[in-house]
């Protein structure tokens, strides 16, 4: 996988090099195809696997705009979190492209919902998250975790949080082509009664912590920040995206800042805590 720069209102574009005359695969809500253990993309039968990570990383250092370049069909599982592509942009850099940023703000809230797993947006004046998880494994069972984001807090706190699953899972992933790299150096795994990881965890919720990390890179694809509370009970990468799909159906509930003048839409950040998302986007250098 090669990361490019991309011009401004480009967003995040996946091509397939190992497919001649492939069709680009934008990054967006509308062209997820599967969210079975993960959140792929497709167009035209072209499809991009396991994106969330990376696109979680993207966002977490405000990143807007980048090509991404693939030699294969699924981006590449590294550790099994998004710290490596964190380190790899802060190695390079990134820099700003003098436009600011559209950011889309929640004035109503909406939710959607299954079995019982349900997924929320509420007006906020910051993009903050509230994740709950539940278990019935003796080794994660129920847990919680809040955080008002920023760049500081999402490399502190949560991009190092890796993926889990159990062996179970593993095996029918594997069977469908999908994590084939997959082993215990990038991925917790648990049995049926306890981590089977040597090193143990990172954090001792790390597994809410790397929910928390999926549902960036998923609400991500909205192709925009937003400036509000997703709170989540037992939600997955297909909640996450039927949210942002409810979403834009509910006009009412939402405004998009950064479309008017320059004056006016720096007046209207003003009034909102925007820490982490620069307001002028930024690309990978």
């Amino acid at each position: 996988m090669q990361i490019k720069p991309a011009p401004v209102d480009t967003g995040v574009i996946f091509i397939r090099k190992d497919l001649p005359d492939a069709t680009p695969v934008i990054a967006h809500f509308n062209n997820v195809c599967d969210t079975t253990l993960a959140t792929s993309l497709g167009t035209n039968g072209v499809t991009v696997a396991t994106v969330e990570h990376v696109l979680s990383a993207f966002c977490g250092m405000g990143v807007d705009n980048a090509i991404v370049e693939l030699d294969s069909f699924e981006i590449p599982i590294m550790d099994g979190s998004a710290l490596p592509f964190v380190n790899f942009l802060k190695e390079v850099g990134t820099h700003s492209q003098g436009k600011i940023k559209k950011m889309l703000v929640i004035k109503k809230p909406v939710s959607v919902s299954e079995g019982d797993g349900n997924a929320t947006l509420l007006p906020a004046d910051e993009f903050k998250i509230t994740y709950d998880i539940d278990f019935k494994h003796p080794a994660i069972s129920r847990q919680s975790y809040t955080m008002k984001f920023s760049d500081e807090k999402y490399e502190n706190e949560i991009c190092a949080a890796r993926t889990f699953g159990f062996l179970a899972e593993v095996e029918y992933m594997q069977a469908r082509g999908l994590a084939l790299g997959g082993s215990l150096k990038n991925a917790i795994v648990l049995d049926d009664k306890k981590v089977i990881n040597k090193e143990g965890l990172r954090f001792t919720d790390e597994f809410v912590r790397h929910k928390i990390l999926d549902a960036i890179g998923d609400l991500f694809l909205l192709g925009m920040p937003i400036i509000g509370h997703f709170v989540a009970y037992k939600s997955g990468h297909r909640l996450n995206n039927r949210l942002l799909k409810e979403l834009m159906l509910r006009e009412e509930c939402w405004e998009i800042v950064g479309s008017s003048t320059p004056e006016e839409t720096v007046q209207k950040l003003n009034s909102f805590k925007i820490p982490s998302f620069r307001i002028l986007d930024a690309v990978r250098a």
